[in-house]
């Protein structure tokens, strides 16, 4: 009796693994799909007899990298009539200041100002949004723009991303990606946000399930007021999520912008790269709990062993022959992944690619385990406790 139930739970288990194997394969695809339906498309222009609505744009800045002048400057020179910059850096001694300082100079034309967090009243743990919000309460235009320092624009993408906010649509965000670099970290965030990220938040964005990031998200204004503005979110550490969360439980529509973020940081180090996504992951766990489940089945390497020893249960399959298959289907896929979201020549080889990829998915596991047992987020000089449901609460403080 008890062989026989051991033998039916083994098979089940077989069959469940086998079930999800083959839907992340589905997952694959979609994104695949996805990317091409919707990245790298011109958007419909409105008609030049209707008046484009004006957008504020809130810049958090903390500190400089050897690429902030020219990310910075590229939202001086985007093309769209009415917009303004909404500088929100936290101290005034900052040395991003004069940077900024610089570019209003070189730009009159261009609405600017500069706003210091320090000097208003925290309404919350997290430092972005203490670091945003008096820029926000002073905008004067019901379509917000967050945009991170890192980024760096096109001069047509604030119209592409406003011709996507319909009547429905409440926040039109951009996939992260990363501006071309030529060092090995660079290529690791490149085949990072172009496969691994990529595929789940496109396929995420497929079956309209909440994926927007904040690197770039374009939002209605008033919708934030109606429950009770930028401040109401001081709480969460992934604000991004909370704030897409406020819009879909109210009825509204979000929208991917056929333009990636196109990520451009000076600082690009394998340790800073593996913080981000380890930092990434707790924020999921806090936020979505079952992902502690789902997410080490949905990697390469563990989801591979699972299924070559489900397919060698089911089918006699040999589990060796079978790992090495996933292994290279899941390259290949990721490979052309990555072209459809890069759209242009990537900047490194096939086995630069291959490498990347390597050591991104054998790291992988880490980043989870390291994630699950040290739930305490180090962002900068600071260093938050997340508890379930994705609040926060800050354990140090910098000394001032």
């Amino acid at each position: 009796m008890v062989r026989v139930l051991l033998f039916y739970t083994l098979y089940g288990f077989a069959i469940f693994i086998f079930g999800g194997w083959c839907f992340v394969w589905m997952l694959h695809l979609i994104a695949i799909l996805n990317g091409k339906l919707k990245l790298h498309k011109k958007s419909q222009l409105p008609s030049p007899e209707v008046p484009l609505p004006g957008v504020s744009i809130l810049k958090p800045l903390t500190g400089v990298d050897n690429n902030l002048y020219t990310n910075l400057e590229s939202f001086f020179t985007m093309n769209y009539p009415k917009y303004e910059l909404l500088f929100c850096i936290e101290d005034e001694s900052d040395p991003s200041i004069m940077l900024v300082n610089s570019l209003i100079e070189k730009h009159p034309e261009i609405d600017a100002s500069i706003f210091i967090g320090k000097c208003a009243p925290k309404v919350g743990v997290n430092p972005k949004i203490n670091n945003m919000n008096p820029g926000y309460e002073a905008a004067k235009y019901d379509l917000i723009l967050v945009s991170d320092s890192g980024i760096k624009m096109k001069e047509d993408t604030l119209l592409e991303m406003v011709c996507l906010m319909t009547e429905n649509v409440a926040l039109v965000h951009q996939m992260p990606f990363t501006c071309d670099r030529n060092n090995f970290p660079a290529v690791m965030e490149k085949v990072y946000f172009g496969t691994s990220h990529a595929r789940i938040y496109l396929a995420a964005d497929m079956f309209h399930i909440n994926c927007p990031t904040g690197m770039s998200a374009l939002m209605r204004k008033k919708l934030l007021d109606e429950v009770g503005g930028m401040k109401a979110f001081g709480q969460y550490l992934a604000e991004d999520f909370f704030f897409a969360k406020s819009f879909t439980d109210r009825g509204w529509s979000l929208r991917i912008s056929s333009q990636p973020a196109w990520q451009n940081s000076g600082i690009c180090e394998v340790a800073n790269f593996n913080s981000r996504v380890s930092r990434w992951a707790k924020l999921r766990f806090a936020m979505v709990p079952y992902t502690i489940v789902l997410e080490p089945l949905s990697e390469c390497m563990v989801l591979g062993a699972c299924a070559a020893f489900s397919v060698n249960v089911l089918f006699g399959w040999d589990p060796f022959v079978v790992y090495l298959v996933h292994i290279l289907a899941w390259l290949i896929l990721d490979w052309i992944l990555l072209n459809v979201i890069q759209n242009n020549t990537l900047p490194f080889t096939k086995m630069d690619f291959v490498i990347a990829w390597s050591f991104r998915e054998i790291g992988a596991f880490f980043h989870f385990m390291h994630a699950l047992f040290n739930p305490k987020i180090q962002w900068r000089t600071r260093t938050f406790y997340l508890k379930w449901g994705g609040l926060a609460e800050e354990v140090s403080n910098p000394k001032v």
